[in-house]
């Protein structure tokens, strides 16, 4: 079963269950999926899917800091639970110290030596860990092994 379908199908038993968040949750990443499918004219394979799920998580993840500035606990605990919901679809994010060996690797092969050479390094990295790691946490994590 694609990730979509699996979507899908979490999606009709929440609302067997009468779980409300998950159904929201739920609805919004396959809303954005269909989108994403109408705008491309052809169906998503599941690499792409949780590329949305992500993106999905980050619009969420902005909104929630948003609402803890405001004050309002009742719109935090709703997103935070969305947020749990949409990561159980996405792959395990790698571990700091996975993300540091693979960075270390790509900056020996790529003989990076400074700050200068953060961007051949993100360039050859990304495709390594895309949909395992965070591009603001790997970013971070590059810019403090090319600073040592």
């Amino acid at each position: 079963m694609g990730l979509k379908e699996q979507l899908q199908h979490d999606l009709q038993d929440a609302m067997r269950a009468r779980d409300e968040q998950r159904k929201l949750a739920l609805r919004m990443a396959l809303s954005a999926v269909q989108l994403a499918e109408v705008e491309q004219r052809s169906d998503l394979d599941d690499a792409a899917i949780a590329e949305i799920i992500r993106k999905e998580v980050r619009r969420r993840e902005d909104a929630l800091e948003m609402a803890r500035q405001a004050g309002r606990v009742d719109i935090v605990a709703d997103d935070e639970a969305q947020i749990a919901i949409l990561r159980s679809y996405l792959p395990q994010p790698l571990a700091e110290e996975d993300l540091k060996i693979i960075a270390q690797e790509v900056i020996t092969e790529i003989q990076a030596t400074s700050p200068a050479d953060m961007g051949k390094v993100m360039k050859s990295l990304m495709p390594r860990v895309q949909g395992k790691a965070d591009g603001r946490m790997v970013s971070q994590i590059v810019r403090d092994l090319l600073s040592a």
